[in-house]
């Protein structure tokens, strides 16, 4: 990956994106699409979506979400400290003990989640968010409440790094690398002769409802969809292959297979693999994806989709950890796909 490249994806990966507060990650998505898009188009949910080639009939849409994870604050006690609760797939026990930024609606605050001293008999068995709490520092609950509010957000302090020149690792990977991707897909088309409009869109909200997907896809209405996201790697020690499959760093992409899965824009994706000499993994989802493809799909009158995912280690962690390898070429199989389309494809598992 070239520098600029990954200097803009660790950009993208130390800026705050609660779902539902995705403002500024989106400021700065526009900014770097803005010199290779032809249009930047904007909706009521915070979507952003880059163009090319907007005459086109055949639409392709490439979503991936810019939100992640966070807490939301729920109580704050005479004390001062705030509790909380999830914004997403918060696992409390990776909670603990990490230093946090509370989004606060007059400054940020850096707090940490507290945790009961081991000699006081620390955390035992299960427990939940509402058993944690933040320490900020404050004395009393009027000293807090001068910089935040019932209803912020937070999010784990931690800055992404690069592991062995190979992993990028961090909070909120997921999926900050998804709009990364259809950002450079979208770059990397905009010098190219294309028979099919590229719609590259960083959606909001699918952390927690996936509405930023819907809004996109009705908004669009596209001949076909395919959602960018992350999926679980099973390649470290105690996950159980059998049950979870073989999902590995550095295997390349993953296409998903299931029932919402188009078969014909998984042959498409095959067969550009194959051109380029790329291994592709699989993922079964036999009902839904867990992603904006589900919510895209159910637009207008209905819109084949596809799943391209990168595996992922430590999913919703502070932790989450990627390959770069994977990254560059899940954009180079998009690219290539895209730029070789002719716009007649027929997308119908019925018909020839």
């Amino acid at each position: 990956m070239e520098k600029e490249r990954q200097d803009f994806l660790m950009e993208l990966l130390q800026t705050p994106s609660p779902s539902s507060m995705e403002m500024e990650i989106q400021k700065k998505w526009i900014n770097y699409v803005k010199p290779y898009a032809e249009e930047i188009m904007t909706d009521h949910a915070g979507n952003v979506i880059g163009v090319l080639n907007k005459d086109a009939p055949f639409k392709v849409l490439l979503a991936g979400h810019s939100d992640e994870i966070a807490l939301v604050i729920n109580r704050i006690d005479e004390q001062g400290f705030l509790y909380f609760d999830k914004m997403g797939g918060i696992n409390p026990k990776a909670a603990i003990g990490m230093k946090v930024d509370v989004l606060g609606y007059e400054k940020k605050v850096t707090g940490v989640i507290g945790v009961n001293a081991q000699h006081h008999g620390g955390i035992k068995g299960d427990f939940e968010v509402e058993d944690l709490f933040i320490d900020c520092g404050a004395k009393t609950k009027e000293e807090i409440a001068a910089f935040v509010q019932i209803g912020d957000l937070a999010v784990y302090q931690r800055d992404p790094e690069v592991l062995m020149d190979r992993y990028i690792t961090g909070r909120g990977l997921d999926n900050r690398t998804g709009a990364f991707i259809v950002a450079e897909v979208l770059r990397r088309l905009s010098d190219k002769k294309l028979n099919v409009g590229v719609y590259a869109a960083s959606t909001v909200n699918e952390e927690t409802n996936m509405g930023g997907a819907y809004f996109a896809a009705a908004g669009v209405a596209p001949t076909m969809a395919i959602a960018c996201d992350v999926t679980f790697a099973t390649d470290y020690p105690s996950v159980n292959k059998n049950k979870h499959g073989d999902i590995r760093l550095d295997g390349g992409p993953v296409l998903a297979k299931g029932a919402p899965i188009n078969r014909k824009m998984n042959i498409l994706l095959e067969k550009t693999a194959k051109s380029l000499d790329m291994t592709v993994q699989y993922e079964l989802t036999p009902r839904m994806t867990g992603t904006d493809a589900d919510k895209m799909r159910l637009t207008g009158r209905g819109v084949p989709v596809s799943l391209v995912s990168l595996p992922l280690r430590y999913m919703h962690s502070p932790v989450e950890t990627a390959s770069i390898k994977d990254i560059d070429e899940e954009i180079d199989l998009l690219v290539e796909m895209i730029a070789n389309m002719t716009g007649e494809e027929n997308l119908n598992p019925l018909e020839d």
